[in-house]
């Protein structure tokens, strides 16, 4: 295990030995993938040098304190966050090679085929399907919710390969060229008056077994590796204290509280001081999540973050647009297929989208579910399905 200060001198090297391309984003993310400061917790020879999630701080610090703005969650936030640990965990020596680099350096982004019409939450009992056909399968359904789909040059799809079986145990799980024969990319336009989301329908796609990710029928526990660092992924990683959704609400608050009436006044100081109390202490339980992270996957733990951090976001949000009064309602008309422009910029945007993070990745009744028999170890939900073939379940 590497101590901090060991990783800050290799990064400092690293900007020192490449300051010729430090604006090169696939050129110099390539370099640092090769140095094991791109994802540290991985093994070494794959972006990692076998550290601990909280180590990656340390290296994005120094980064930042050179200038170096890359931001994981810009460049490829599927990809990176959840597309990569899936293809360490379960992809062949090819695929790794293929993959890993290419998805941290931006060249390849990724997006997650889960969700389908009539399966968000209950995604293990989805109905597309898979039918094997010598080395290749052929892909036929409708997946929904993709978020940058239309950006994207793979996707992580989850499929049925076996209806004759409970719903858990009959899905597998692929690496889809999104750009394969049959694959087809519809935006879904959103109250923020973006596209960020999309429709996908495959008809008829061919994919070769070599791009199976796990044994056949056993896509749910690899999907389940995918959904564990997607919520970790969602709930953001060690920021400074006020960063985040807090800051403008606070550049708010010094704005509006001398325009307030003093009854006013001291109903918002409540408000604002009980949100920022709020942020800090999710703000620390994320730090303190990472840090004692070491390499693997996250277990189920990690829905705290995911929770807390999307229903924070919420409760912001609504104040800042609360706090400014009339001028909050305004929203700038229009539908551009962008993800962080356009109404994301707006302060009614980010109140808009806000609404996504508590469905995204899990929603928030799924978390409490997660964490309530996972984690806490209480009695879980009635489900009458768990042993029943999937054919046999009444659609």
């Amino acid at each position: 295990m590497y101590e901090d200060q060991d990783l800050a001198k290799r990064t400092e090297e690293l900007v020192e030995e490449n300051r010729d391309i430090l604006d090169d984003q696939f050129a110099f993310r390539g370099k640092q993938y090769d140095a094991g400061l791109a994802m540290v917790h991985f093994p070494e020879g794959y972006g990692g040098l076998g550290g601990n999630r909280g180590q990656q701080a340390v290296i994005d610090g120094v980064l930042r304190s050179y200038g170096v703005t890359y931001e994981d969650l810009r460049i490829n936030p599927i990809g990176i966050g959840m597309g990569a640990p899936t293809v360490l965990a379960y992809g062949s020596e090819e695929l790794k090679e293929k993959h890993l680099r290419k998805i941290f350096t931006g060249e390849d982004v990724w997006c997650q085929l889960f969700s389908e019409p009539t399966h968000g939450s209950d995604v293990a009992g989805i109905p597309s399907r898979a039918i094997r056909d010598g080395d290749e399968w052929i892909v036929n359904g409708q997946k929904v919710w993709t978020t940058l789909a239309h950006t994207s040059n793979y996707g992580m799809l989850l499929t049925r390969t076996n209806p004759d079986v409970p719903k858990h145990k009959g899905l597998s799980y692929f690496v889809l060229d999104l750009h394969a024969p049959g694959v087809e990319v519809r935006p879904l336009y959103q109250m923020t008056g973006e596209a960020e989301f999309n429709e996908v329908f495959l008809t008829d796609v061919r994919i070769d077994d070599s791009l199976r990710l796990g044994d056949e029928g056993d896509g749910w526990r690899v999907a389940i590796t995918t959904l564990m660092n997607e919520r970790v992924a969602l709930a953001g990683g060690p920021a400074p204290q006020g960063s985040g959704p807090i800051k403008e609400l606070m550049k708010l608050w010094e704005v509006r509280k001398s325009q307030l009436s003093p009854v006013d006044l001291e109903i918002w100081r409540d408000r604002v001081m009980a949100l920022w109390i709020e942020a800090e202490i999710v703000r620390l339980t994320n730090a303190r999540a990472k840090q004692s992270a070491v390499g693997g996957n996250p277990g189920p733990e990690g829905s705290v973050s995911k929770l807390a951090s999307a229903e924070l976001s919420k409760r912001v949000t609504a104040a800042v647009v609360d706090l400014e009064g009339a001028a909050g309602m305004l929203h700038e008309p229009g539908y551009p297929m962008t993800r962080s422009s356009g109404a994301m910029s707006t302060r009614s945007g980010r109140f808009l989208r806000a609404r996504a993070n508590t469905i995204e990745g899990g929603t928030s009744e799924i978390m409490r579910n997660i964490l309530g028999e996972r984690v806490l170890g209480l009695p879980g939900d009635v489900r009458v399905d768990t042993d029943v073939a999937w054919s046999e379940i009444p659609k």
